[in-house]
């Protein structure tokens, strides 16, 4: 019998759904009931391998480790991957099928709601509880007609919507009351009750509040919601999460030597949730640099991200005059590790033969590793295992990547994956370092290796254990703080 399912929609972007998501999620779990997450259409460059094949968005992997269950492609059906302001990647369970215009992409969801159901429908059968999360704001009425994501979904599903509204960034109750006054009855109808997410200081004074809202939109409310500090120890589903975190930062202390490192925030940054387990780090000073700001001069390590396009973030690093913060480093004797599309920036060349992120073409890396890429189907995922080829360590990771890397500094490889492929390439002077692998730095051992190699030790121990943890507090304030019994028995 297929489980019974709730959707947590919002007023807007970034009002915590996939955080609340993911805790009601452990809560649920921790109560003894089997889950899982979907959301029908993510737009999102933070991506993650699902363990069937094919890519996630992150906040889904993450919420199937809320859900103590394995990644599936069809707990996010639909990724959009933006590769440009006006275009994205379509991977559709788990698969690229093409690049497409904003418009080209509200044309194609109308076709893409039959595979979003498809999906959901397997999800529902493997679970007595779904929950689905929303993307963006239920408001859009503009985009309603080919919605996928909101009420479109909700509506083709038969299924209840919690509204969401973020109460941090202000006028919530003009938005809660908003959306109800601009959604179509039929819509509105679908809305079972609402919550107030992220209050900080003392929740009294919104009493009133939390009914003003009840009254004016006839939902009932479910909770007022507390700002969770621990988010910050959880990935950002989104790029401009980013601006907004708070990286953790220390001054040195009993646990050694302070780590600067310095990662420039390109426009199309990916997978950028490989920092999380360096930001966490107590004895690691992570700088997210902003554009219109130079690299740090006093930095021990610039890491270079990965990128949804590589060619263009390359242009955009020289428009930032970062190139030469970089060079300029590196003659100082500076470190160097470029992550996936970082890597391959790190390089002499890069090739899109195929014009496979635009017009195609070759344009020149930073010279910084002797090794060219080339740019070319198919597109490689995939979960992976393997050891350090200097000493060993064991790792484990994952790759999502266009291209094949070639060159003299390949046969200084970083890692020997257990297919027996290598992994990376590392200069003569082992002052500049390139890897395809993601997700590397989660692993204790690992990243504990490539602290102590700069003097700093690590504080966390395993970072899979930290989100566990973190997971589990954050379903504790949601038990304490939202009504989980009535979320219950409003699903169906």
């Amino acid at each position: 019998m297929p489980g019974r399912a709730i959707m947590l929609q919002g007023t807007g972007s970034n009002v915590g759904k996939s955080v609340l998501a993911a805790g009601i999620l452990r809560a649920l779990a921790n109560r003894g009931h089997a889950v899982s997450p979907f959301k029908p259409q993510n737009m999102s460059n933070n991506a993650a391998v699902a363990s069937d094949g094919g890519e996630i968005g992150r906040a889904q992997a993450l919420q199937a480790r809320a859900a103590r269950v394995a990644p599936s492609v069809h707990m996010n059906p639909v990724l959009l991957k933006p590769s440009s302001d006006i275009g994205a990647q379509i991977v559709v369970q788990g698969r690229v099928e093409g690049v497409a215009r904003a418009r080209e992409l509200q044309d194609a969801k109308r076709g893409l709601l039959p595979r979003v159901l498809e999906s959901f429908r397997k999800v529902r059968e493997t679970a007595d509880f779904v929950v689905v999360e929303g993307a963006g704001s239920a408001s859009e009425t503009n985009l309603r007609d080919t919605d996928i994501a909101n009420m479109g979904f909700a509506a083709a599903a038969n299924i209840p919507v919690l509204l969401i509204g973020d109460i941090d960034r202000g006028g919530v109750i003009a938005a809660l009351v908003g959306t109800k006054a601009v959604l179509d009855a039929s819509d509105a109808a679908l809305v079972v009750g609402f919550v107030v997410n992220k209050m900080r200081g003392d929740p009294t004074l919104f009493d009133s509040g939390m009914t003003d809202i009840a009254a004016r939109t006839g939902w009932p409310g479910l909770g007022l919601v507390p700002f969770f500090e621990g988010a910050r120890l959880l990935p950002a589903e989104d790029a401009y999460d980013l601006s907004e975190r708070s990286f953790a930062t220390s001054s040195g202390s009993e646990c050694g030597q302070r780590l600067r490192i310095a990662v420039p925030h390109l426009p199309r940054i990916a997978n950028f949730d490989d920092l999380d387990p360096l930001s966490a780090e107590p004895t690691v000073e992570l700088t997210l640099v902003e554009r219109g700001t130079p690299l740090p001069a006093d930095a021990d390590v610039v890491i270079l991200p990965g990128s949804k396009a590589t060619v263009a973030d390359l242009a955009a690093l020289r428009r930032e005059g970062w190139d030469i913060d970089i060079l300029a480093h590196r003659r100082r004797g500076g470190r160097v590790l470029g992550l996936c599309g970082g890597f391959q920036m790190l390089g002499r060349t890069i090739a899109d033969p195929q014009g496979l992120e635009g017009p195609p073409g070759t344009v020149d890396g930073l010279g910084l590793l002797e090794v060219d890429t080339v740019l070319a189907d198919p597109k490689t995922v995939g979960e992976v295992t393997g050891e350090t080829v200097r000493d060993g360590i064991g790792l484990s990771g994952y790759e999502i990547h266009m291209g094949r890397t070639g060159g003299a500094d390949m046969e200084r490889p970083l890692h020997r994956l257990s297919d027996g492929r290598a992994d990376g390439a590392e200069s003569k002077d082992g002052r500049v370092a390139g890897t395809y692998l993601h997700g590397i730095f989660a692993s204790g051992r690992y990243r504990a290796k490539w602290l102590r190699a700069f003097g700093a030790e690590t504080g966390i121990g395993d970072h899979d254990e930290l989100v566990d943890r973190t997971l589990d507090e954050l379903a504790v304030h949601l038990e304490t703080h939202l009504d989980v019994d009535r979320l219950i028995s409003l699903a169906r």
